[in-house]
């Protein structure tokens, strides 16, 4: 029975020893464990900075979705310098969101051919059938109030020249009171584009009401896409 404890004991030492390697050929005592080890060969020894920069991983930027808000814009034309630099004004303090690109449209200044104004209706009548008898062929009797009242116009042109030469064909035709002169024209204006958000449309149409009430703006034509 002593003889059968004893065996048993030294076969669990021998095992023992046999797993921990005792009875392997290799140096190495660790051999056995290495080999045990499942995919050896992927495992990496790193430095200990680059284990922390590994576990810090970098966010992902959020893109935030970018709020686009519509846009309107209204036409004005055919404003004074003098109204167009106040709208420009009144949008810079009330409306900063809006913005106004101002055009220049240049005045034109006409010419006119004509002869002074008579002090009367009668006098002005008399010079008419007077040219009748010159056969001049285009006459006018201007009838308004001012200093051009009861004068005779026998031309209006756009330059200086055309209407020196008007001049020269009725001194022809033995008309030697004509003149020439400039006659009102178109004065210089300014067109205002304004561009905003359309979510204060309102209160855009109310300041230019209270400035330009007699204006009516329009909106503003497409500008053409560039040909590729």
């Amino acid at each position: 029975m002593r003889a059968i404890v004893f065996l048993l004991i030294l076969a669990n030492l021998m095992f023992l020893a046999w797993t921990q390697g005792y009875f392997d050929s290799a140096s190495n005592p660790d051999a056995l464990r290495v080999q045990q080890q499942l995919l050896a060969d992927r495992i990496r020894i790193v430095a200990r900075d680059e284990a922390q920069a590994a576990a810090i991983k970098p966010e992902k930027p959020v893109k935030l979705a970018e709020k686009r808000t519509s846009e309107m814009c209204l036409q004005l034309n055919e404003l004074s310098i003098a109204d167009a630099e106040r709208v420009e004004s009144r949008l810079a303090e009330k409306l900063p969101a809006f913005k106004a690109q101002r055009t220049v449209v240049e005045g034109r200044v006409n010419y006119w051919v004509f002869i002074p104004p008579f002090s009367s209706r009668r006098e002005a009548e008399n010079k008419i059938a007077e040219l009748k008898r010159l056969r001049v062929p285009e006459y006018f009797l201007v009838q308004e109030n001012g200093p051009k009242n009861w004068a005779i116009s026998l031309g209006l042109f756009s330059s200086k020249e055309a209407a020196a030469a008007r001049l020269e064909a009725l001194r022809g035709m033995g008309v030697k009171s004509a003149r020439v002169g400039e006659r009102e024209g178109k004065p210089t204006s300014a067109a205002l584009a304004i561009s905003g958000p359309d979510t204060q449309a309102e209160s855009l149409r109310q300041i230019l009401a209270e400035i330009l009430p007699e204006s009516k703006s329009t909106a503003c034509q497409a500008q053409p896409s560039p040909s590729t």
